[in-house]
């Protein structure tokens, strides 16, 4: 009862009010009067006075105005919390008269200790909060702990490294034993690629992409550059356009020319495109060819990446990539025009000036893809194109810049280095 009292003592410091009873008044714990029986239809504390009728049933009292425990009454006037009980009364003096979120809990405790019914239940949040401090001081005084902050990266670097090391293997090993087992490599990865961009579309946009014509195109798309060159790959893309018309008129007329555009767009931007790559294999200096293009596009894709993450503050275009800096892209173009003068020079007997070229066009392909590829997945509304490659996403996330490069390489290479 202490701290009620100190509590009490409390408000009237806080609020102006006066005690509620004056000093030598005996309290509700030094009655010693039988409590109030309850009522047997309702279980709450008959009323001992006219004062008790207003009170609200669960045992607290009004607050500031008209409240019993708060304001001293004239003997008589039927106030149990105030006023001893005469012997023989039945009186509900035990329950402590609460007012505010702060003293719910004591009130909990005083209603138990005199058996007038269940306590009061808190309806605050505040309250709540407050029970909990009760409950465990220690959890009020315990901080937050903040949230791991994000790579400044962006990606899981030693996984994107990890990753990349084991491509650029599979790659170097293929082209230093049976080159055209990079044919094979491109195979592959475009049709993984055609998998993870028609799921995609299914699901995010409801867009059905003919997916077996598409793959099976692709695929005649790719092999057929090898012996025929670019008559072999048109031929082919040709063909799996018929396709998908032919695949997709079972489907109906609703929603046929949204997915015929898709499933061109498809075979267009993954087969047609992995084509002019695998064109680069068949020349005798094909391995040179392979490697001047490869390296033109990681080395601008990693300067720009370096620099875009240590100095990047002018976003270059933040509606389409945030991520993508002007100072990004001042490193892809170091990173690319370096490594094309010297894998053109050296690799293919070209000249600097040549290399210089290549490289600038590879820089500028490689973030087209990069920026076309970022806006696909804005529109769509995704992050990655797959998960596939721990620290990459999918695979589609990785032959965003290598797609339209292929065809670029495949242009300035015949024209620089004839076959």
């Amino acid at each position: 009862m202490a701290q009620v009292s100190e509590e009490r003592e409390d408000r009237v410091d806080a609020t102006g009010e006066q005690p509620a009873a004056a000093p030598g008044t005996p309290g509700p714990a030094q009655a010693g009067t039988p409590a109030t029986p309850a009522n047997p239809e309702t279980g709450a504390p008959a009323a001992s006075g006219p004062g008790e009728a207003g009170r609200a049933p669960n045992g607290l009292a009004a607050s500031v105005t008209g409240s019993a425990a708060e304001t001293p009454t004239a003997p008589g006037s039927g106030s149990a919390a105030e006023t001893p009980t005469a012997p023989g009364t039945s009186s509900a003096a035990e329950t402590s008269a609460v007012s505010g979120a702060g003293d719910a809990g004591q009130a909990s405790r005083e209603s138990a200790a005199s058996g007038a019914g269940e306590a009061s239940r808190l309806s605050a949040a505040g309250t709540a909060a407050a029970d909990t401090a009760a409950a465990d001081p220690a959890a009020a005084n315990t901080p937050v702990p903040e949230a791991k902050k994000a790579s400044k990266a962006g990606r899981n670097l030693p996984a994107a490294i990890g990753v990349a090391l084991l491509l650029g293997a599979a790659i170097i090993v293929s082209l230093l034993t049976v080159r055209y087992l990079f044919i094979g490599i491109i195979a592959i990865a475009i049709a993984v690629g055609t998998f993870e961009f028609a799921g995609v579309l299914r699901r995010v946009a409801d867009v059905r992409v003919a997916v077996i014509p598409v793959l099976v195109g692709g695929q005649a798309m790719i092999w057929l550059a090898w012996p025929f060159g670019r008559e072999g790959a048109l031929t082919a893309f040709v063909l799996t356009v018929l396709a998908c018309l032919l695949w997709r008129l079972p489907g109906g007329a609703k929603g046929y020319l949204r997915d015929i555009s898709a499933s061109v767009f498809a075979a267009a931007y993954l087969p047609l495109f992995g084509a002019f790559a695998a064109m680069l294999v068949p020349p005798a200096d094909g391995v040179g060819r392979v490697l001047t293009f490869l390296i033109g596009v990681v080395a601008s894709d990693t300067g720009g990446y370096i620099a875009g993450v240590l100095g990047g503050k002018h976003p270059m275009a933040p509606s389409i990539s945030p991520k993508k800096t002007w100072e990004g892209f001042g490193g892809s173009l170091v990173g690319g025009v370096v490594a094309g003068a010297l894998t053109l020079s050296l690799l293919l007997d070209g000249h600097v000036w040549q290399g210089v070229i290549f490289g600038v066009a590879i820089v500028l392909t490689a973030t087209l893809g990069d920026l076309v590829e970022s806006l696909i997945k804005r529109d769509l509304g995704v992050k990655d194109m797959g998960t596939l490659l721990p620290g990459h996403g999918g695979i589609m996330d990785r032959l965003d810049s290598l797609l339209p490069s292929a065809v670029v390489s495949w242009l300035l290479l015949s024209a620089f280095v004839p076959i």
